[in-house]
């Protein structure tokens, strides 16, 4: 007789803080209701779910994080490099008020030192790889939920297809940098294998 491995599921919200909605050094339109969304959708649903992540960048101050933030008397070209954001400790990093965080049962920090766009660059608070950290809760499905569309959710999708997780991005519950990226990384994430909806 053989028996199937449970398997669970998993919520990655990314990168919901302050610097990226309206207001902050890189804030994305309709950042703070995608963060209120977030919290009603975890309001209805947190039971579908066995592991709720939060990623959060959080780069070294007085530095240019690797080339991620652009040179002191240079502009940012925000592609490859960016303005300052989501220093560490900085009110940038935090996340947004709007997020209601009883629900997070992991946070992972990333882009300390270098540019970091997917959460599977970045560890845990006990110094663990999300990859590692989903692997030991048996998770095998992600719904992936955040900021921005076109940039560290089209990452951390793209990284979890790559971990050969089943994914899927629920878009309503995303905010993009701009229409156009935003349509080419959703081809992109569905060339993947990313269920969009």
């Amino acid at each position: 007789m053989t028996t199937t491995a449970p398997t669970a599921k998993a919520l990655i919200v990314v990168d919901v803080q302050n610097d990226f909605v309206e207001g902050g050094s890189l804030g994305v339109e309709g950042g703070r209701a995608v963060a209120s969304a977030i919290s009603g959708h975890l309001a209805m649903h947190a039971a579908d779910y066995d592991l709720v992540v939060a990623t959060r960048d959080w780069h070294d101050p007085d530095t240019t994080n690797g080339g991620h933030f652009h040179e002191p008397g240079t502009d940012p070209d925000y592609a490859r490099t960016w303005p300052v954001h989501c220093v560490a400790h900085a009110k940038g990093s935090d996340y947004a008020p709007e997020l209601a965080l009883r629900h997070v049962d992991l946070h992972v920090r990333k882009g300390m030192g270098e540019p970091a766009y997917s959460g599977f660059q970045g560890v845990t608070d006990d110094g663990r790889p999300l990859a590692r950290a989903l692997a030991d809760a048996g998770v095998t499905q992600v719904d992936v939920v955040g900021i921005a569309t076109d940039y560290c959710v089209r990452a951390t999708a793209l990284d979890a297809r790559a971990a050969g997780l089943d994914v899927t991005v629920l878009a309503d519950l995303t905010a993009a940098v701009a229409p156009g990226t935003r349509e080419a990384a959703i081809a992109e994430m569905q060339a993947a294998g990313v269920s969009v909806r």
